[in-house]
């Protein structure tokens, strides 16, 4: 699956990492868009309002996300558009560890956005 370092590196930035997460930075500006491209298990920290366009799979789904959350996100594949008026600032924690339900690191279809 496409890495998001790799699709969209003017974006996301590693700023950690180690043999059980990665953590990523996310800065964009209103109207930018992201490729297609994906996440494993993660936390987001919001580090800015925003608000995006979120496409998957033919779906589409638009977040309001205020500052300072922490947000859960299943692994998933998707674009992502600012569709708001102001920077949206996060952090990723990547997991690299298999879900002890799953056994793996599998995405879900059916998933689309944080939690």
């Amino acid at each position: 699956m496409p890495d998001p370092v790799d699709t969209n590196p003017d974006l996301y930035h590693v700023v950690f990492e180690n043999e059980r997460v990665r953590v990523l930075e996310y800065l964009d500006h209103p109207g930018d868009a992201t490729s297609p491209h994906s996440h494993p298990d993660s936390v987001m920290l919001t580090l800015s309002s925003f608000r995006r366009r979120l496409s998957s799979g033919g779906r589409e789904i638009e977040l309001e996300i205020p500052a300072f959350e922490a947000r859960w996100l299943d692994a998933q594949e998707h674009s992502g558009t600012n569709i708001g008026e102001t920077d949206t600032h996060t952090f990723f924690v990547e997991l690299k560890e298999p879900d002890p339900g799953h056994g793996s690191k599998s995405v879900d279809p059916g998933t689309l956005g944080p939690r």
